[in-house]
């Protein structure tokens, strides 16, 4: 696939639920980056390979833009920056997590809750297992001195 192509195909995917202005950032982000790569020496097929299906870039878009975390860009700072040569799996990871939605989240925060509860119960399970021998003898004679003292007023 070349860059105009690659272009196309995001353009075409972005259109139908973005903005021009958001459609138009992200396609000159991914244009000026493939252009700088090559500049650095690299194959043109090989950056847009690393980048992977504009599609999935895209849904990453939406899903951002969606999700209200930020302005409809799936970069932070300078063109190139955070890619490196896993990207393309990146890409795919972020558009499949789009597209699963929020509520990963939102189970993920309640299974850190229960982890925090369990992780509580099993220290003071372990202090009482560590204080048992000691506390029931002490109990049972203080106990028993009670009761002996007890009978004799």
């Amino acid at each position: 696939m070349t860059r105009q192509e690659f272009l196309t195909r995001l353009r075409e995917a972005l259109e139908s639920e973005l903005d021009r202005r958001t459609v138009q950032e992200n396609v000159d982000y991914y244009n000026s980056y493939i252009i700088e790569e090559t500049a650095k020496g690299r194959q043109e097929s090989d950056v847009i390979a690393e980048l992977g299906d504009p599609w999935v870039i895209a849904r990453s878009v939406i899903g951002m833009t969606s999700d209200g975390l930020g302005a409809g860009t799936a970069y932070d700072g300078d063109p190139g920056a955070g890619r490196g040569r896993d990207s393309g799996r990146q890409s795919r990871q972020e558009g499949s997590a789009s597209i699963l939605g929020a509520w990963w989240k939102k189970a993920l925060f309640v299974l850190g809750i229960i982890g925090v509860f369990l992780i509580v119960i099993a220290v003071i399970g372990g202090i009482f297992s560590l204080l048992m021998p000691i506390l029931v003898p002490v109990l049972a004679v203080v106990l028993i001195l009670r009761l002996l003292g007890g009978t004799r007023r």
